[in-house]
């Protein structure tokens, strides 16, 4: 059965260029089994027209609150105890302040203030306008009262900047909706889950690092928020926003990351150690910049705490799921880790491959265990970790509860 079979979504579009996207995320939305009828602010037919959205939903396009026929019956009333999920998108600056504001003065910000059903909106918008305080204060609010947020995505925009603003793609506002009908199969859990890079300082100005972005770790703790888990996100320095609902918990170096592991994880049921953890440290961290005297430095360095090993040792051990970036050998060094640092699960890349593992948005995992090898074959990060999120429930923590 399609996940969105039979749901009712109203689906709200404001005035932004994104808005040409939309006919694609009603078909898409269709192809699920969704029922979609649309909703469009005046500035929204500036950009695409109610005719076109009406063939691709086979639904009226509702466009006015004074609509003297539809409000015979209190159409907007209809529409608003009609809908299981109301989607906005493109949201603007606009529409977001309105609803935030509780205004009821066009059909869709109507809609929102009648409705009981949930509400997901998706931004849009110049990055500039994005990061404005006002901006800021309104998504925290409509956050504090259980509107959900979907995006904004980087990238390059419409008026030449590049930042934080984007509509998501298509397939992510589908994934996204599909996730919010889905079963909560974690529904109970605690994942406890690191990501991202560690920073090991040199002087005040320098770091030893690696190239880890964050992403997979992001996008596991997403994934496992959608299935119903709470998630405690124990992060590196990282330029990505962290999933809403998570509790993000924000360090910079390996001793600090491994602290908040070990308090963290004796109240998990899963620990997923996605981060890129420096090995080493440095022994003596220069109170000052260090100046270049000589044509050679030489740095003495630590080993930093196992954490995954560590967390692992404790006698109330969560679920253990680690990770192995190599450039050669996976699979023996990965059942390596998988022994020697007491792993119920250890998921491995090829970082040495182009277009997968750091840095990318793609990856392809092969997951050991004690008996099991698994293929998770090149996808989109996000698709990846809901993937495995999947596999860890049903064939590793479903045994457990048997």
């Amino acid at each position: 059965m399609q996940i969105l079979q039979d749901k009712k979504i109203v689906l709200g579009i404001t005035g932004g260029i994104a808005a040409y996207k939309i006919p694609e995320l009603v078909r898409r939305l269709k192809d699920h089994g969704a029922d979609v009828r649309v909703v469009m602010t005046e500035g929204a037919k500036a950009f695409i027209t109610p005719l076109t959205l009406q063939a691709v939903s086979g639904n009226h396009v509702a466009d006015s609150l004074l609509d003297s026929q539809a409000e015979l019956a209190m159409g907007h009333i209809e529409l608003a105890k009609w809908a299981d999920l109301i989607i906005i998108a493109p949201a603007t600056a606009d529409i977001i302040a309105r609803i935030t504001a509780g205004m009821a003065n066009d059909l869709l910000s109507t809609l929102c203030l009648a409705t009981s059903a949930p509400i997901a909106i998706a931004p849009a918008m110049n990055q500039q306008m994005w990061h404005a305080k006002a901006t800021q204060e309104n998504i925290n609010t409509l956050l504090q009262r259980g509107v959900h947020v979907w995006g904004p995505g980087a990238g390059e925009q419409a008026c030449g900047d590049i930042g934080l603003g984007r509509l998501l793609e298509v397939s992510e506002l589908v994934t996204l909706s599909c996730d919010f009908f889905a079963e909560k199969f974690l529904q109970g859990q605690h994942w406890v889950i690191t990501a991202g890079p560690t920073r090991e300082a040199i002087d005040p100005v320098r770091y030893i690092s690696n190239h880890s972005s964050g992403k997979m770790g992001y996008a596991i703790a997403n994934a496992a928020l959608n299935a119903g888990a709470q998630v405690t996100l124990i992060s590196g320095p990282v330029n990505i926003t962290a999933p809403v609902g998570c509790d993000l918990i924000q360090v910079i170096s390996a001793e600090q990351m491994h602290k908040q592991a070990l308090t963290c994880a004796p109240q998990a049921t899963t620990f997923v150690a996605c981060a890129a953890v420096a090995d080493y440290r440095v022994a003596d961290i220069a109170s000052e910049k260090i100046k270049k005297d000589s044509e050679n430095m030489q740095l003495s360095l630590v080993k930093n705490h196992d954490i995954v090993a560590d967390v692992a040792k404790l006698v109330k051990k969560p679920f253990m799921v680690g990770f192995a970036a190599e450039t050669q050998n996976v699979e023996h060094y990965a059942r390596g880790k998988l022994k020697r640092k007491n792993l119920d699960l250890i998921a491995a890349n090829d970082v040495a491959k182009s277009g997968q593992g750091f840095n990318s948005d793609n990856n392809a995992l092969t997951l050991y265990s004690a008996i099991d090898k698994i293929e998770l074959p090149l996808a989109n990060k996000h698709i990846i970790a809901k993937q495995l999120v999947n596999l860890i429930n049903q064939h590793y923590l479903a045994k457990d509860t048997k």
